[in-house]
């Protein structure tokens, strides 16, 4: 079942950790099948090195598992919140890579300070508000999902390679696995240089927005140039 997308999401996964964005266990990429249903998840728990095909976890849009003999990430929750809110997203990463776990765990957002950020982010990337004792004590990757949902509320998704769940970690996401793994690490890098930027000067004003529109719409608006285009 799903093989392509179970191919997908377990190089998906490993390329987490060949970019150094994951060590140990930490981290997960997941995949949708959006005909289907049917979401591939990495399994809990498991090392990078020992991962498989074979061992993928399909799951569906409750959460169930309907093949594989592992158990589907902690995270699953989390992925699911996701895709039911966001039907342009075709892929989810959560990984707690320094640059950007860093920024979670002061609860603030990263400012954008420049066009390397604005190529990929129209304006900040967003810091969730923390969960309550009642959230965390209670259905808890599934109310990470839903405070990331409400942290977007009247924004598009798709505006943002991802988010940053306060004293947690970054989530990212994408029209597919792929380019969900490159926006958690464009957002690794944005976070490092975001820092920088504000060593070197913590006074350091945002991008202008008739800067921020150029860069950002250039790569994504509905006139987008940049590159090679679609054949």
């Amino acid at each position: 079942m799903l093989t392509e997308l179970k191919k997908r999401v377990l190089a998906a996964n490993l390329e987490l950790q060949r970019a150094k964005l994951v060590i140990c266990t930490w981290g997960n990429v997941s995949g949708i099948d959006r005909e289907k249903g049917l979401i591939v998840i990495k399994p809990s728990g498991v090392p990078y090195d020992e991962l498989t095909v074979e061992k993928m976890v399909v799951v569906d849009t409750d959460g169930r598992v309907v093949e594989g003999g592992l158990k589907p990430s902690s995270d699953t929750p989390t992925h699911l919140q996701l895709y039911m809110h966001f039907p342009e997203i075709g892929g989810v990463a959560h990984t707690h890579s320094p640059w950007a776990t860093a920024w979670a765990q002061t609860r603030k957002a990263i400012p954008c300070f420049g066009t390397t950020h604005a190529d990929y982010c129209y304006g900040e990337i967003p810091c969730t508000r923390q969960l309550t004792a009642a959230e965390i004590s209670g259905d808890y990757e599934a109310n990470t999902g839903r405070v990331i949902v409400e942290s977007l509320q009247g924004r598009d998704c798709m505006d943002f390679p991802g988010i940053l769940v306060a004293s947690h970690a970054p989530f990212t996401w994408g029209k597919d696995p792929e380019e969900t793994v490159e926006n958690s690490l464009v957002l690794e890098e944005i976070a490092k240089i975001s820092f920088l930027t504000r060593m070197i000067d913590p006074m350091a004003p945002a991008i202008g927005k008739e800067l921020l529109d150029r860069h950002f719409l250039r790569k994504h608006g509905a006139g987008a140039y940049y590159g090679q285009g679609k054949k």
